[in-house]
């Protein structure tokens, strides 16, 4: 099974390619070098839920190289990974709005029966796959503690 997404972004590279944008193409290449990797890692193709794995992965290393390269005032290279965060971004699904996320995790911890801390890997392995690519999983870790802790 192909994933959709990973053909989209191949046929984004093709598109690029001919538009001669090289910034642009630049950084779909990282991408598509970050999935191919995975791909031999795992002698797999990557199905669309591997390929937003990836994405999320680069994002959030790139915002963490954002935060350092900011704190160290090199506005050159903030701006690259700044460019690189909004590429990237264009493939990941929709956000989910904050009502609707609360929801999610009430659900997830009514139905895993949680009622301390202890059980706070049930919740997150329930609510991992149902917010994938669409919520930070470090936010959603951070409520799920909170209305834990509150039980």
């Amino acid at each position: 099974m192909t994933s959709q997404l990973k053909q989209r972004i191949l046929e984004d590279v093709t598109a690029t390619m001919r538009a001669k944008d090289k910034p642009r193409l630049g950084a779909l290449r990282l991408v598509t070098a970050a999935i191919k990797q995975l791909e031999i890692d795992s002698r797999s193709d990557l199905d669309d839920a591997s390929v937003l794995t990836v994405l999320e992965k680069m994002l959030k290393q790139r915002r963490d190289s954002l935060q350092q390269y900011s704190d160290a005032g090199r506005q050159d290279l903030a701006d690259q990974e700044s460019y690189e965060i909004a590429i990237i971004e264009t493939y990941m699904p929709e956000a989910l709005p904050a009502e609707e996320l609360a929801a999610l995790i009430d659900a997830a911890i009514a139905e895993t029966g949680a009622t301390s801390m202890r059980d706070m890997g049930k919740v997150m392995g329930l609510l991992k796959s149902r917010v994938q690519g669409r919520a930070d999983l470090g936010a959603v870790s951070g409520t799920v503690k909170q209305k834990l802790a509150g039980l």
